[in-house]
């Protein structure tokens, strides 16, 4: 899953990041109700988890405005205000769960895994959550990968970067791409860590006797598709 994760505690944040991150999670983070209100409203995600009390735009204010704007994506919201009212309050603005600090990682994933999982139900009336190419397929939800019906175990990282290539199959995706995207770095760090993933990728992928999915388009990136041309 994509998700954008809205805390303005730094130590808060890198530890929810780094949970969901290891799930096998693509994670964005905005320190303040503002960034995540851009981002929410120009970015696609499948799930926010958003902190009640942020600055410059408060968490509620920030999800009643999605919801006006017609932004139906899932909403978490997280928030150390634990009373009733509190809580209905944080659903009455347009919240689908409510979860009070301090709270277990495993069970924040295992709500946020079962809100995409009713959103996709909503949104087409059967579970989307199934990417591929070609007899390449990945169970967002089972965290399962195969190909032509054999399956293959992929390490949490290797899965984030085949997601994000399935994600963008038929494009060239960029190395800086990747690296914002798989390792939540804006910067190159100079250093071969998307070519040792990619050569790890493509062994327990590309075998021996099968056409070739991940391709190297020099000068620019990679792509992910069936067609070698």
């Amino acid at each position: 899953m994509k998700i954008l994760l809205v805390e303005d505690d730094p130590q808060q944040a890198a530890y929810i990041r780094k949970g969901l991150q290891e799930a096998g999670h693509i994670v964005d983070v905005a320190a303040d109700g503002r960034d995540g209100l851009f981002l929410a409203t120009t970015e696609s995600y499948d799930v926010l988890v958003l902190d009640r009390m942020l600055p410059r735009v408060d968490g509620l204010t920030v999800l009643r405005t999605l919801r006006a704007s017609n932004v139906a994506t899932p909403v978490v919201i997280l928030s150390a205000l634990g009373e009733v009212d509190d809580r209905v309050a944080g659903l009455r603005a347009g919240g689908d769960d409510y979860l009070v600090k301090p709270f277990s990682l495993i069970e924040l994933v295992a709500r946020l895994e079962a809100l995409a999982r009713r959103g996709a139900v909503s949104r087409e009336g059967a579970p989307n959550t199934r990417l591929a190419v070609a007899d390449l397929e990945m169970d967002l939800l089972r965290r399962s990968v195969a190909r032509g019906g054999r399956k293959i175990d992929l390490k949490p990282k290797e899965f984030q970067l085949l997601e994000f290539l399935l994600r963008h199959s038929e494009q060239v995706v960029t190395r800086a791409m990747l690296l914002e995207a798989v390792w939540n770095y804006h910067f190159d760090p100079q250093t071969n860590v998307i070519d040792v993933h990619i050569s790890n990728l493509r062994a327990k992928i590309d075998l021996p006797g099968l056409p070739p999915l991940i391709h190297t388009v020099r000068g620019a990136g990679y792509r992910l598709s069936a067609d070698v041309a």
